[in-house]
């Protein structure tokens, strides 16, 4: 059976959570990416998106030298290297995550699984029916 290790990013650089938001945004906007883990040391302590920099920071008027520790999200499903592939999607599709922080026994960072990762390596059918649950609503929407 396939495990996290075979499939997920390593060379991860996390957001420190004293680091200013426009600093993060513009990492991410260089990497063409939404997501990065925040790490304290090595530890991962919370993640931060594109979308929790436009919800929560310019939505709310935040400055863009606020600390990213203001506006990260705090609770982080994580995985661990050795997980099974279809456990970690079955994880995933549960609680509409599309990206894991992979890491240690310490809880320090040692990779990025995402859904995009995953649906290289698992049967296509799988992987797509959990982006399908990944990716349906949590809640009622305002928009129609």
């Amino acid at each position: 059976m396939t495990k996290i290790r075979d499939v997920m990013t390593r060379n991860v650089e996390p957001a420190r959570p004293e680091e200013p938001i426009q600093s993060v945004a513009q990492r991410m906007a260089r990497g063409d990416f939404g997501f990065m883990p925040v790490c304290e040391g090595k530890k991962v302590i919370g993640t931060i998106t594109d979308r929790d920099l436009t919800i929560r920071a310019l939505a709310g008027a935040m400055p863009p030298s606020t600390p990213v520790g203001e506006v990260m999200t705090r609770e982080v499903t994580v995985a661990h290297q050795d997980d099974n592939l279809e456990d970690i999607l079955d994880k995933m599709s549960d609680e509409q995550i599309r990206r894991l922080p992979i890491v240690d026994e310490n809880r320090e960072l040692i990779g990025v699984i995402s859904i995009g990762d995953l649906s290289q390596k698992v049967k296509e059918r799988y992987a797509g029916e959990a982006l399908e649950d990944i990716s349906k609503p949590s809640g009622t929407s305002t928009f129609s």
